[in-house]
């Protein structure tokens, strides 16, 4: 019986600590069922070792999370356990159950961000030849990829373009980008003479089937989805023997790094990718270091 009431008021300790995250930061059922197990398995962890919930220290809290990383988790999922278990605890505090927060000094592994998956030059060349332009949905899927690849557009930026955005006398793309911030990015003149091209007879065509505003209709002529253009593309790199994964984000990167590989500065790509901050952007960074080292033997007179 003892046990059966332990677990009944263990059970009624995670609901009021997933309800108050659902009130608080309105977590999808996703987020809160992992926050449960999470801090079920901290609780478990800690019975196993004659501990309680409210009795544990910033000690026993460090000692868990070390067991956590000798057992081969990941830093990003001992991060994700220590901010439940900072979530719990903070609420504890909050409601007087306890003074002292155990996880206050308690700091999350540092994470490595990930370096961006890219393509080659000779592969981006390939990509863009892939689609049979000889049709009108092939010559619309070469006019947008052209575009991507010269002017690095999020792929929701992509889709989105209204014929209004395009400025050709300009060389110039107006795009509005994440929290409706434009700006104008250049499309290059391959672009421009495939966009031309493009508009002169494709899109005339695709606009058969509905009247739209939008620069590439799909073929019923309404705007197509991020999906259907993901679909596109993982299509055309099939034709073109590209083996690596690719999404419309990856020729993003890839645009960001041959830029940087040819010479640009890093704040120039955070204006064309449309970055607030230019911490997101020196990601790219690690692109460059073979760049420099050439740079360095060719010019240094001890290189």
């Amino acid at each position: 019986m003892r046990i059966a009431i332990m677990k009944t008021d263990f059970i009624a300790i995670i609901q009021d600590y997933l309800q108050a995250l659902w009130l608080e930061k309105g977590l999808s059922d996703n987020t809160l069922s992992s926050y449960g197990r999470d801090l079920s398995k901290f609780n478990l962890w800690l019975e196993e070792r004659g501990l309680t919930l409210l009795g544990a220290s910033d000690v026993d809290v460090l000692g868990y999370l070390a067991d956590l990383s000798m057992a081969g988790a990941k830093p990003a999922s001992v991060a994700r356990k220590l901010s439940c278990l900072k979530g719990y605890y903070q609420l504890q505090v909050r409601e007087n159950r306890l003074s002292v927060d155990p996880t206050a000094l308690v700091q999350a592994p540092k994470l490595g961000r990930p370096l961006p998956k890219s393509l080659t030059e000779a592969e981006v060349e390939a990509l863009l030849a892939a689609p049979d332009t000889s049709t009108a949905i092939g010559l619309r899927d070469r006019c947008m990829l052209e575009l991507l690849y010269a002017s690095g557009l999020r792929v929701s930026e992509l889709v989105g373009l209204q014929t209004s955005q395009v400025k050709p006398s300009l060389g110039l793309v107006q795009v509005v980008g994440k929290g409706a911030k434009e700006r104008l990015v250049p499309m290059g003149q391959a672009a421009q003479d495939w966009l031309d091209t493009y508009l002169k007879s494709a899109r005339i065509e695709l606009l058969a089937a509905g009247e739209t505003g939008v620069l590439f209709p799909s073929s019923r002529g309404t705007q197509m989805t991020r999906q259907t253009f993901w679909y596109r593309i993982k299509k055309h790199a099939q034709q073109a023997g590209i083996e690596k994964p690719l999404s419309p984000h990856v020729v993003r990167h890839a645009f960001a790094t041959h830029l940087l590989n040819n010479g640009a500065d890093l704040r120039v790509i955070q204006m064309l990718l449309g970055h607030s901050d230019l911490s997101t952007t020196q990601i790219y960074t690690h692109v460059a270091n073979h760049r420099l080292q050439k740079l360095h033997q060719q010019h240094h007179p001890r290189g």
